[in-house]
């Protein structure tokens, strides 16, 4: 009789032998932010099939309603103690944590999924974008980027960044018959797959010097790597970054961002500037404070030279941005976003000299910039309804015309500044400031000085011309104001004078550890 292969023969034996189940229990509850944004995902999908031309908007509405309902679903787990998917084996090495981290980055995702949900449904109608796709790709986008930030293994975390990226290339791309809408879409497309296979790279060499891929045996054994796999270790470090740090739009992986944002759709553009943030920020969080610690010597000193890169960077060229230039608002935004995202690297850094617990700065930050930023991109959607070349100069005398408007994107764009009353962001920026020099990087919090002045002048700009006289008087009757893009822009000017009249809803958790000890 052959003889069985030692795997086969150990799998034949082992429940002789009493082997402990390989098979992992699933807490539902803990999944649920995750699960039901895709659960409506195919709803809406196998929906579209059936429902007629003129009830499209109702799969807009299903959207946005199994959008809030998966933020409620994030109260029941407010403990932040619940994992899943763990190894039998090794009972915490889990796939799955709903910890504070995960849950705070998983409010900041589906909120503003949420917010970009209802300044769709507008344009959907208005640009006659396929409905049932259109929501298919959202939903499933936000579905992938609320399963990141509970990602516990290497594996998952690249599948999360795919589910979340993959969908928002089709979003970009949606307006058919648009020139820049294509090749926006095609260069996010190409650039995106190019750093993935990069990280892809860099996760297989991790693999090879560890023989695991969850997080925390990562760790571990990062800290004993025998001498001839170190240098394959630290290649894997550096490679598996890489996919992250172009999500983050960081120096040099940001050139897809200003065509990008230009070429989609302006609700998707704010998504991308902030969702798609978060997702980047989250996993080279994930990566480097939990899986790499062990090299800290490497990625510390590198994400500290691209925060001074790209915040400089991107503040640089959102000054040279000229006001009649077409799309000049959506670049500008785009640049800002450049150089906020150097402001979140700061904290990252800073964890490699001082401790994991820096972080916190970094998510605290986003959730300032989440609002304001989803804030300005829903004022800019309004406008634009009327003045499609979205160009800075637009927005002259907006105060005479549309005052509530006006007033909310000057709120918003002071809060960006780091300027009263818009205190959130003064607040914001003196947290990660701190960490800088906690961590003993005082070049680098020099650096962002001069950058937060740099960033005044073309915030200031675009503020003091709201309230500038119009250079013609208004033609016309004033078009009124979709009430789902109202509802956007009163929600996160609302969320903004919040937190700026108690910045500590925010600021808390720059002051402790999100992680479970």
């Amino acid at each position: 009789m052959t003889a069985l292969p030692p795997l086969a023969a150990a799998t034949a034996t082992a429940p002789a032998a009493g082997a402990a189940s390989l098979v992992q229990s699933v807490d539902w509850l803990a999944i649920t932010p995750v699960v039901l944004p895709a659960a409506v995902a195919l709803v809406v999908l196998v929906a579209d099939l059936f429902v007629p031309e003129r009830r499209k908007p109702l799969l807009g509405w299903l959207s946005v309603a199994g959008l809030a309902a998966a933020t409620a679903t994030l109260i029941p787990l407010r403990a932040g103690d619940r994992a899943t998917f763990c190894l039998t084996t090794d009972p915490g090495a889990c796939s799955y944590t709903a910890d504070h981290f995960a849950l705070v980055i998983q409010f900041l995702v589906l909120a503003g999924a949420l917010v970009t949900a209802l300044l769709s449904v507008t344009a959907v109608r208005d640009a006659r974008m396929p409905a049932g796709e259109y929501w298919f790709l959202l939903l499933s986008s936000a579905a992938g980027a609320a399963l990141l930030p509970a990602s516990r293994d290497l594996a998952t975390l690249i599948v999360a960044l795919e589910v979340a990226s993959l969908p928002a290339f089709a979003l970009v791309g949606m307006r058919r018959g648009d020139r820049l809408s294509s090749e926006a879409a095609l260069k996010f497309f190409l650039s995106s797959v190019t750093a993935t296979a990069v990280s892809l790279m860099g996760v297989s060499f991790v693999y090879a010097a560890t023989g695991s891929l969850h997080l925390t045996q990562v760790a571990d054994r990062l800290e004993d790597v025998p001498g001839q796999l170190d240098t394959l270790a630290m290649a894997g470090v550096a490679l598996t970054l890489v996919g992250f740090a172009f999500k983050t739009a960081a120096v040099p992986f940001h050139f897809w961002v200003p065509d990008t944002y230009v070429g989609a759709p302006l609700p998707i553009a704010g998504y991308l500037s902030v969702i798609g943030k978060a997702v980047g920020f989250t996993g080279l969080i994930l990566v480097t404070v939990i899986a790499f610690p062990a090299y800290s010597d490497v990625w510390g000193p590198a994400l500290a030279v691209l925060a001074a890169l790209t915040m400089t960077l991107g503040n640089a060229a959102a000054v040279r941005q000229s006001p009649d230039r077409p799309n000049s608002a959506v670049r500008l935004l785009a640049w800002s976003s450049v150089g906020q995202a150097g402001y979140l690297l700061v904290p990252i850094a800073a964890a490699a000299y001082s401790g994991r617990d820096q972080i916190g700065s970094t998510v605290a930050y986003a959730l300032m910039y989440g609002a304001v930023n989803l804030g300005a991109f829903s004022v800019a959607a309004l406008v634009a309804r009327t003045k499609p070349q979205n160009r800075i100069s637009d927005y002259r005398g907006l105060y005479a015309q549309r005052p509530a408007a006006a007033l909310a994107l000057a709120f918003f764009l002071l809060c960006l500044a780091g300027l009263p009353p818009g205190l959130i962001g003064l607040f914001a920026k003196v947290t990660v400031f701190r960490a800088a020099v906690d961590a003993g990087l005082g070049w680098l919090a020099v650096v962002m000085a001069v950058n937060v002045v740099i960033a005044l002048y073309y915030y200031l700009r675009w503020t003091a011309l709201l309230f500038r006289a119009p250079e013609a008087p208004a033609e016309g009757a004033r078009t009124k104001a979709p009430w789902p893009v109202s509802i956007a822009i009163a929600v996160t000017a609302v969320v903004s004078v919040v937190l700026s009249g108690a910045p500590q809803l925010v600021l808390r958790f720059a002051s402790g550890s999100l992680f479970p000890l």
